[in-house]
């Protein structure tokens, strides 16, 4: 069992919940979801849109966890593992709010933008980790529950903590910010993203500005300065003190791209770090990871850790499930790719993806192949940013498009008939045309929102292709 991370008594007071069981009670982490909970953990009952927790807690304790934290209205029984509270999701905040305040020498970074964010905070954890221990947001809980879940499971004495933070509307990040207390925050980028709940990229950049509001005193914004938002979310940076570090191209920016050559399995670097030139491998291929790779190295600085080390580091960077991993089959007929971006999209990453699969090498595969899914939540200018995508496809020399969705339909009529691979309304539709249509010499990339279903389709090309499968 881990180390203990809190005790009942301390869980007790941070809530301001009650519990008959015993003060001295070691808890060595939290959950929401039993299908992940340690034995020691406290499991929390948060009641969703589509399921309660408190359904679970019989499951919870069967399986060991230490307590279980619940509302006042739960039925009695298991008193001594039970930690009663008005609102177990305030109750979540508020053990979010107490691990954040009990750490005093930990270095508190934060990262937002409308693409990237799981990326970079990858990274972030990987660069640190040369120079002390980090505590880092898992997966991709950046929202009203990941971010107080993240913070509840920081242990004390960590040296630095990283934290994702998410949103779909105006006004989330300012309360997950104001939790988190950053020193140092990111913004990737701005982009086209939920315009579904906003009437214009420029509401977008206010809103990921937000992430300013929570910076402690003398705190840093590093925000991307080839962004054309980068003003706007400087002015926001401003209004509370930061101080602001640019990342880019531009000539005079502070974390500077001098020179970089992008290969398919990763990118060789050299730039220069608030005044310090490095040179360094990214393992993971593509420019947006370069770009991102400079705001890593630049609050590595700002947190006083090793630059060189963490540059080095970054040559172990890997791309996730869902976010660009690569799959390598050898058949008798020859390699096939499978790059899974199935986790989400918008139209930043989804160019950033396309540019990244115009990589590949003609020496190794003898085609292209962009299986799209629609790009969800961009409101009224939906249909036209998906028509878009014709340039980017064109300019990766993507040779065929399988395209599934109402919106994805609107590019794949645009495109012309010989990169016309197969259309289909669904996903699930998709599947039987795409994968009779794929072989030995394709480079395949799985791309779409979480919405349009994409990630099963990448589980039917592996199986499809059978498989002594390596990551790339």
């Amino acid at each position: 069992m881990a180390e203990p991370l809190w005790s009942l008594s301390e869980i007790v007071s941070a809530t301001r919940g009650s519990s008959l069981g015993a003060p001295d009670t070691p808890v060595t982490g939290f959950s929401i979801d039993t299908r992940s909970l340690g034995r020691g953990e406290a499991f929390v009952a948060i009641r969703g849109p589509n399921r309660d927790g408190h359904g679970f807690v019989a499951a919870a304790l069967d399986q060991g966890a230490a307590c279980a934290v619940v509302d006042t209205t739960f039925p009695p029984g298991n008193e001594e593992r039970l930690v009663r509270v008005g609102d177990t999701l305030e109750a979540l905040n508020a053990l979010g709010r107490a691990a954040r305040a009990r750490v005093t020498d930990t270095v508190v970074i934060a990262v937002t933008g409308s693409a990237g964010k799981t990326g970079t905070k990858e990274a972030l954890r990987l660069a640190l980790a040369p120079s002390g221990s980090v505590h880092a947001s898992a997966k991709s809980f950046n929202n009203h529950w990941g971010v107080p879940l993240s913070l509840a499971n920081m242990p004390q004495a960590v040296r630095f903590g990283v934290f994702e933070i998410g949103m779909n509307h105006a006004g989330e990040i300012d309360a997950l910010t104001r939790l988190v207390r950053p020193h140092i925050a990111i913004v990737t980028t701005v982009a086209p993203v939920h315009l579904g709940f906003f009437r214009s990229v420029e509401e977008i950049a206010d809103a990921k500005a937000e992430i300013f509001r929570g910076l402690e005193e003398g705190g840093a914004a590093i925000v991307n300065r080839d962004s054309p938002y980068f003003e706007r979310l400087a002015a926001h940076a401003r209004e509370h003190g930061a101080k602001i570090v640019g990342f880019g191209d531009t000539q005079d920016v502070e974390a500077r791209l001098i020179e970089v050559e992008l290969l398919p399995d990763g990118s060789d670097v050299t730039a220069d770090i608030l005044g310090d030139q490095v040179r360094y491998r990214v393992g993971a291929p593509g420019r947006h990871i370069v770009q991102n790779s400079l705001a890593v190295l630049a609050a590595v600085k700002l947190a006083g850790a090793d630059l060189a080390a963490a540059a080095g580091a970054l040559d172990g960077l890997q791309a996730g499930a869902g976010r660009g991993a690569r799959t390598l089959v050898e058949t008798e007929g020859g390699r096939i790719a499978i790059i899974d971006e199935a986790y989400n999209a918008n139209p930043a990453s989804m160019r950033a993806a396309l540019a990244t699969l115009g990589l590949t090498p003609r020496s190794a595969f003898k085609r292209r192949v962009a299986v799209l899914g629609d790009m969800l939540e961009l409101g009224p200018q939906g249909a036209k940013l998906h028509q878009d995508l014709a340039e980017f496809i064109d300019g990766a020399g993507v040779d065929v498009v399988f395209a599934c969705g109402e919106l994805m339909g609107s590019l794949f009529e645009a495109l012309p008939a010989s990169r016309r691979g197969g259309y289909a309304k669904t996903a699930e539709e998709l599947g039987p045309k795409l994968i009779g249509a794929v072989g030995p010499g394709d480079a395949i990339m799985v791309k779409g929102s979480l919405g349009s279903r994409m990630a099963p389709l990448v589980e039917a090309l592996k199986r499809r292709f059978g498989m002594e499968a390596a990551s790339a």
